[in-house]
């Protein structure tokens, strides 16, 4: 006890020796280098506290509308982004990799989504068992949806569909997905009549129509991302292996992720002001407030614990064993990206 205490206090020493070291150009230094967090985290709280204010006025849904329209534009930038900046960055990444190492790489990451997968789903059913989320609510949900009759295997089967698209630019807007429509199929059935009436053999024949659920091949709309990675990918390797022949293509996506990166920092710094209309208007827009926490507060707080629980605990984790070092300086160096996840999720 005594070496933790004296631990404890030279540690605080040295912190209070950092702060005093602290000067006007270090606060400017970090202020900077941390704007768009600071503005990020300032646009979330003000978008919050906006939306509240502004809910006792009944906005009409074309006023909400006009309001939010700032945070449509920003969604509608970074929607524009994504297809480019997805194909770009693979087609980069894996043209400068070789193939051992990007098989590695490849072998880890698989491995990796897979431990991590599993581990979620194992806290999200233990959560779901301890608070049940459901208990209370079934009857005002069963009225107002319909569950959509979905077959393991045909998901499975679209999985692998989607990873192979038929047709790139047809990827880029829609993906497959199977549907189900009903057909009508007649059945003859032959019953033999001996077993009532021992004297006479007779048989009768009967006709049976019944309806049966079929699976119909269609389309949704939405990126097909799966099957864009896939190409991409493959296509990032050939491009690597090709050496001297694949050096113009190299360039040219190297040039073009470039150009990309650059638009979406300037796109990245329109984000505070998008955020904070975004959530201002998804706020003003709910219709009764104590209705939907009534009814989706228990999964909320659910869906909060399992994510604390997973992001916390479990990623910085994983983190340590796999590379014996901090996670929390790691995380740190993503907390722009995690702030404006947090910002754009409300969409």
């Amino acid at each position: 006890m005594q070496r933790i205490r004296e631990g404890i206090h030279i540690r605080a020493m040295k912190a209070k020796r950092k702060v005093e070291e602290i000067s006007k150009e270090d606060v400017q230094a970090f202020l900077k280098k941390n704007a768009f967090v600071l503005f990020t985290v300032a646009a979330v709280v003000l978008g919050v506290i906006l939306g509240f204010s502004l809910r006792p006025y009944k906005m009409s849904y074309r006023e909400v509308k006009y309001f939010s329209f700032p945070g449509e534009v920003l969604m509608r930038m970074l929607q524009m982004l994504v297809l480019p900046l997805l194909v770009s960055s693979l087609i980069t990444g894996m043209a400068a990799l070789d193939s051992k190492a990007s098989g590695k790489m490849g072998m880890r990451a698989v491995i990796y989504y897979m431990t991590t997968t599993i581990i979620a789903v194992f806290i999200g059913i233990l959560i779901v068992l301890i608070i049940h989320p459901g208990k209370g609510s079934k009857a005002e949900f069963g009225k107002q949806q319909t569950i959509e009759q979905i077959s393991p295997a045909d998901a499975f089967l679209d999985l692998i569909r989607n990873m192979f698209p038929p047709n790139l630019v047809q990827a880029c807007t829609q993906q497959f997905k199977t549907k189900y429509g009903k057909r009508t199929v007649h059945l003859t059935v032959t019953i033999n009549d001996t077993f009532f009436n021992s004297t006479n053999n007779t048989q009768e024949v009967m006709e049976i129509t019944r309806e049966e659920m079929i699976p119909i091949p269609g389309q949704v709309n939405g990126l097909n991302a799966l099957g864009l990675v896939v190409f991409s990918m493959c296509f990032g390797l050939i491009i690597g292996n090709m050496k001297e022949q694949g050096q113009l293509l190299r360039e040219f996506f190297d040039g073009l992720n470039e150009a990309i990166m650059q638009l979406v920092a300037i796109i990245m710094w329109y984000a505070p002001i998008g955020i904070l209309f975004l959530i201002a208007g998804k706020i003003v827009e709910m219709d009764d407030l104590t209705q939907m926490g009534g009814q989706l507060g228990m999964y909320t707080i659910t869906v909060i614990i399992g994510l604390t629980i997973h992001a916390v605990l479990i990623l910085p984790m994983l983190y340590f064993v796999i590379t014996r070092q901090n996670p929390f300086v790691f995380i740190a160096g993503l907390l722009q990206a995690l702030v404006t996840a947090l910002g754009t999720s409300s969409r």
